[in-house]
This record gives structure tokens, C-alpha cells and sequence, in this order.
């Protein structure tokens, strides 16, 4: 196509005719199929809705310069980014801009603060595809006693990654694995095999290998920690060691707390961590079938970090109590502000606190799934296990975008499709559909058209003819009346058929005998 147009472009400059029967390319012709158009902003399996500042509940009474300070903290690896990430997500590397603004502006009271999210973002209503709230946990940072050695009390390891575990498309020298996918283990030089899960490890597959940590007292302690991904160690002689997550075996977290309300043990109104930790000091046996069908294990590594410090989350920021939530790491970007509003049991189990609060998302977690999905950080200790332990409830989110991404703008931009053809042409091409009209046909127990022809003569010329002398009425015109009676009468005269072929019977005497000749002179 290119090579004819090509050499003619010139000669229609210099005024050459072009040949009448050429046609013209039709201008701006559209590929079929239509190509797939990138819609303004897509978040898998969510939903969004543009809302007004005024309009989110409790946003003008919140503490806009401690969420500002967290955002901040966020904003060190954002700048920090020089290439684009590996997984594309909604927002990409849009928090570039905002972050920019933080670092050039001086904010030290919450009107600033407030105004600077209202500047440099846009509030969107978000949810689960058909639902209308998202869903909330907590989580918190466990102080637990142990010890460096192994003791008569101190008897339950906790073990850093192992050198043999292995996950596809991360070098084994990375600072944290994925929480999520699978974990293999090497056999020989090349058999892979899926990780050793809870049970295997609790009876001592990985034993003896120099990985302990330290020890804890009790499985219940060790799997609270894996939990929540990270605690705090106080040791015999007064020190305290921080341990963090660093990788997991690759089998999915099942929750024990489902599992005892399935079984009827706790109803579901009850539920929290205290009231499994309570179950398990009372029924050890129980204890140790219920943890082993969680088959996922976590394995931790040492950070240095003081008793003053909070935890690091997974973007590699420490955590700020109250404005931290992990989120889901497939669908979200680390630093992206969260509203989060609704009613939670903060002050006791029965209360209905008004929780109204601006979040960073700066962690994430196996069980975090989904657009409007968080677990709020509180700290550690154990008023912050406490609190946190009661949270499983509804809340309304409001994700903040960067204006750069402002789905509104951006989808005045989105072409639009072809016009539709005009009346008048739709109806002299209309859209029928036979195999329906047929159907339809049939449901009403009217016959086919292939039917009505195949009548026999006989039927027909049994059926009564029209009056010689009979008149039209006023709903019959004359002419429709002559028309259906012509239209009868071909109806009525039988099809003549072809005439048979004739019955010639061939002969194959002559060939035979031109054959046999043939081969009787070839020899």
C-alpha cells in the first residue's frame, strides 16, 4: 500500500490526473477491532467517585500536620525512585509532584497542612466493585521476653531466613522477600521443591542450623509476632532486640481466629486476639492442631533500632501510631494518603468511638486485599495490642490523588466513539435477527415459510375460493382483496418439478477392448 501511493504523491502535484476509477482513502479510518483505550484511572476490582473537600465527614476537625509529617517520611524513597517501578499500579510515580512541594515547603501548623493536601491532591470515594465500605483491622508492634540463648523456659525459636529458600525473580541477597507467591527450596543442584511449612518447622526441619535469633517462651508468643510482622524482645539482662520481617515459606495465611468461629468456639461478635491467646494458654493440645493449620511461617531478621524508635512498615519508613496503615501492596503505591471514617471500638469493646482520621499507607500485609482495605498500625505495647485486637469492622475511604492524575480531566480527553448511523438509514437497513424471528415463531405455533410452500395440492385445493360476486369491505380495500387472491392462487398451484435425467446404461465394452489391444501389442 505504501509503495503505490508513494509514486503517485508527485505526480498529483504536478497536476496529473488522477485515474477515475481510483478511490479514495477514507480519512481517519478506524482499526478493527477497536483497540483497547486506556481508561483515566483504573484500580483493579474498585470503584471511585469524585467527592468535594466539604462533603468528606470530619475532614476540616482532623490533625492535618501529623498526617503531613507522615507523608514526609513517605517522600524520602519516593524522591529517591530513579527508575519506574516494575509493577504498574493507578497512581505510578505521580506522588512525585506532591513530594516535591513538601520538601520545598515550611509547615509547622495544621491549616498549612490541610491546605497543602487540598492543593496538590483530589478526593476520591473509594470502595470494592459493588460494595460501598471497605474494611479495617489493627495491628501493633508486640513487647515480648526472650532470650539470646536456650533455656529451660526460653525453648522456641525464632529463625531468620534461610540460606535454601528460594523465590523466582528475587536474588537471594534482597533485603525482604515478597509476603506473598511461591517459596521453594533446593534439592541437590537443581530440583525445586515447595518450603517446609508450620508443622515441618515446629517438629525441627530447620533445626541445628545456627538460625535461631533469640527464643521465646511459648509458640503462642512466636506466632502473635509473625502476626503482626514485627516486636519488640526484652532480654534477661535488660536490652531489647528488634526483629522485623524478612521472608515467609509461601503457603497462604489462614486466620486462626476464622477457624475458632467456624468451629463454634468463639462467636464472631467476641472474636479478637485476646480471646484466642486466652483459648490457647487453656488448651494447649488444641493450641497446637489450631496454629498447624495455618501452614504459613515468617521469618524475621535483626534491626537496629532503639526502644525510642517505632518500627520500620515495608517502605522502608519508621511508622507513625495512628496515621500508618498497610494496604495492598498489588493495587497501591507506598506514601498515597488515605481518609479513612467511620465507628470504631477504641476505648473499649462496646464503645463506638467517631474514628475520622487522615493515613499514610506505608506498610503491607498477606491479608491485606483489596482497594478499600487497611490495617491500621497503633504502636506497641500492650494497650496498643489491646485496642488493636478488637478492630474488624466497615469503614468509608476516600483515596487522595494527585491532581496530575485528575480522572475527570483526563477523561474529557478519551476519544470518543463512532456515531451511530442516522434514523432514516436504520430504517432501510434494519436489524433483524432470523434465527430469533424463527424461535419466536415457533413458541407462537405459527409454521415456517418452508412449511407453508410444502402444502400438499390436495389441502389446497380443498380450501375454499373466494366468492365470484363477493364485494370489499371497508377495512378490505378491492385492490388488497385482488392481491390476496392472486397471492392464493399461486400459492394453490403446485410446483412442477424437474424432469427425470434419462436411464443410459454406459458401456465400458469398447475401452476394454482398445485396452486389451493396447497392452496385447505392448508385449
Amino acid at each position: 500500500m505504501i509503495a503505490a501511493v508513494l509514486p503517485t504523491a508527485p505526480l498529483a502535484a504536478r497536476g496529473t490526473h488522477a485515474s477515475p476509477n481510483a478511490r479514495p482513502h477514507p480519512p481517519n479510518a478506524r482499526l478493527v477491532p477497536y483497540p483497547r483505550l486506556a481508561w483515566p484511572l483504573e484500580i483493579s476490582g474498585g470503584q471511585y467517585i469524585p467527592v468535594a473537600w466539604a462533603n468528606i465527614a470530619g475532614w476540616s476537625e482532623d490533625d492535618h500536620l501529623e498526617a503531613y509529617k507522615a507523608f514526609r517520611l513517605s517522600c524520602r524513597p519516593i524522591a529517591a525512585q530513579r527508575t519506574l517501578p516494575a509493577d504498574p499500579k493507578a497512581l505510578g510515580i505521580s506522588l512525585r509532584d506532591p513530594c516535591r512541594a513538601a520538601k520545598a515547603s515550611v509547615i509547622s501548623d495544621g491549616a498549612k497542612a490541610r491546605a497543602f493536601f487540598e492543593e496538590h491532591f483530589l478526593p476520591l470515594r473509594i470502595s470494592r466493585l459493588g460494595e460501598g465500605e471497605g474494611f479495617v483491622t489493627g495491628y501493633y508492634e508486640p513487647v515480648i521476653d526472650g532470650s539470646r540463648t536456650q533455656t529451660d523456659v526460653y525453648t522456641v525459636p525464632v529463625y531468620r531466613r534461610p540460606s535454601n529458600l528460594f523465590v523466582r525473580g528475587v536474588k537471594q541477597s534482597a533485603s525482604g522477600l515478597p509476603n506473598k507467591g511461591q517459596v521453594f527450596r533446593k534439592i541437590g543442584r537443581r530440583k525445586l521443591v515447595p518450603y517446609y511449612d508450620r508443622a515441618e518447622i515446629e517438629d525441627g526441619a530447620i533445626a541445628g542450623r545456627g538460625l535461631e535469633i533469640c527464643w521465646l517462651k511459648d509458640q503462642t508468643d512466636l506466632l502473635f509476632t509473625q502476626i503482626q510482622g514485627s516486636a519488640r524482645v526484652r532480654l534477661e539482662d535488660g536490652s531489647t532486640l528488634r526483629i522485623n520481617y524478612d521472608a515467609h515459606n509461601g503457603y497462604p495465611y489462614t486466620p486462626v481466629g476464622r477457624i475458632l468461629i467456624d468451629r463454634g468456639i468463639i462467636p464472631k461478635e467476641q472474636m479478637s486476639m485476646q480471646k484466642i491467646r486466652e483459648w490457647m494458654d487453656q488448651n494447649p493440645d488444641g493450641a497446637k492442631e489450631l496454629r498447624r493449620q495455618n501452614r504459613s511461617y515468617v521469618f524475621f531478621r535483626e534491626v537496629q533500632l532503639s526502644d525510642k524508635d517505632e518500627a520500620v512498615g515495608a517502605q522502608g519508613v519508621p511508622l507513625t501510631p495512628g496515621r500508618s496503615i498497610a494496604v495492598d501492596k498489588a493495587l497501591h503505591v507506598y506514601g498515597t494518603p488515605f481518609f479513612i471514617e467511620g465507628e470504631l471500638p477504641i476505648e473499649s469493646e462496646q464503645s463506638r468511638t467517631p474514628f475520622r482520621r487522615l493515613m499514610v499507607a506505608q506498610d503491607t500485609g498477606s491479608a491485606i486485599v483489596g482497594p478499600a482495605r487497611a490495617d491500621l498500625y497503633f504502636g506497641a505495647g500492650t494497650d496498643a495490642g489491646r485496642m488493636s485486637g478488637r478492630l474488624r469492622h466497615n469503614m468509608r475511604f476516600v483515596i487522595l490523588v494527585p491532581k496530575s492524575l485528575d480522572p475527570v480531566g483526563r477523561g474529557r480527553k478519551m476519544p470518543l466513539p463512532d456515531a451511530r448511523p442516522s434514523e432514516k438509514i436504520a430504517k432501510l437497513f434494519p436489524q433483524v435477527d432470523p434465527l430469533k424471528d424463527r424461535q419466536k415463531d415457533q413458541k407462537n405455533g405459527a409454521k415456517p415459510p418452508e412449511a407453508s410452500a410444502a402444502a400438499s395440492p390436495k389441502a389446497a385445493a380443498n380450501s375454499p375460493a373466494p366468492a365470484k360476486n363477493a364485494t370489499p369491505t371497508a377495512a378490505q380495500p378491492a385492490a388488497a382483496v385482488a392481491q390476496s387472491s392472486t397471492a392464493q392462487q399461486a400459492a394453490a398451484k403446485p410446483v412442477p418439478l424437474p424432469e427425470a435425467r434419462p436411464n443410459i446404461k454406459f458401456s465400458r465394452d469398447g475401452r476394454r477392448h482398445r485396452y486389451y489391444r493396447y497392452y496385447r501389442r505392448g508385449r
